[in-house]
């Protein structure tokens, strides 16, 4: 069975289709019947760039304020933390090299991935987002608690513009701009890449600025908008709202709304195979 094949996940999703540029066809029924097939020593290639580029993301110290912060949240953790031990260092992406589909968020929470040491992990945004990609197929389950839980992404990889958890969750211009070629070499490797999601408007820009520098410059530029759409190159980028509380508990952003653009988003990784 391909990564690709929990189909039924198509049926489970709700809420319009809404796009600035595309048209409101709905998803197909069935998966295409050829799936794209990796070379062995292509993607041994793109493991082994991996690892390379995950381990310099782990040892970054390159934005004081940043490496303060995340080391700061783990000696002041909270009471229903103080048990665990916190891995306060910058976070690499997470998922699957060879998907279709590559998230991008803006930081880790300074309890949540700077805590679990993986992105979207151990946090309500994590639950949300998570849950929302197992209801589409993109994921073998609902919850992602820890590293070692078992999470598996299929046909989606899943990173962060700033890769360590900023103070009250805003990084500065500065340190986007010093994490930002992170991100660069992360689509230089996820070669299978088509299909980008930014999960609020500092991801949409940072997207935009990563792929400015792969010489994929988009004109007029686009604004942010949830549902909104972008082709930058060989690129569809897509935006949602972010699945913060502040979206979640006010309802500005619901299940049914962020199931729809990943429904929208499979489609289109699945298309452009």
């Amino acid at each position: 069975m391909s990564r690709c094949s929990a189909w039924s996940g198509w049926q489970s999703c709700r809420g319009a289709w809404t796009s600035c540029c595309s048209s409101e066809t709905p998803p197909p029924s069935t998966p295409p019947s050829t799936p794209n097939v990796t070379d062995p020593d292509e993607r041994a290639t793109r493991l082994s760039a991996l690892a390379e580029l995950n381990t310099e993301v782990i040892a970054c110290r390159r934005c004081p304020r940043l490496v303060a912060w995340r080391e700061e949240a783990a000696r002041q953790r909270p009471r229903r933390y103080a048990s665990d031990a916190y891995w306060a260092k910058p976070v690499p992406g997470f998922g699957d090299p060879d998907g279709g589909i590559l998230i991008v968020g803006l930081a880790p929470a300074a309890h949540g991935g700077n805590r679990t040491g993986r992105i979207f992990t151990g946090d309500r945004s994590g639950d949300f987002l998570f849950a929302s990609l197992h209801r589409v197929g993109l994921a073998n389950q609902s919850t992602s608690v820890s590293r070692d839980d078992g999470l598996q992404l299929r046909g989606a990889y899943v990173a962060a513009i700033v890769r360590c958890a900023p103070p009250t969750n805003r990084p500065t211009p500065e340190e986007r701009d010093t994490c930002l070629p992170y991100l660069v070499r992360e689509l230089r490797i996820l070669s299978e890449v088509r299909v980008i999601v930014a999960l609020g408007a500092f991801a949409w820009d940072g997207a935009l600025r990563a792929l400015a520098a792969l010489a994929y410059v988009a004109r007029p530029r686009p604004a942010f908008g949830h549902g909104t759409e972008a082709v930058v190159g060989p690129y569809r980028l897509i935006g949602t709202y972010h699945p913060s509380q502040q979206n979640t508990f006010t309802g500005k952003l619901t299940e049914a709304m962020l199931d729809a653009i990943f429904v929208r988003v499979r489609a289109f990784a699945e298309v452009a195979r």
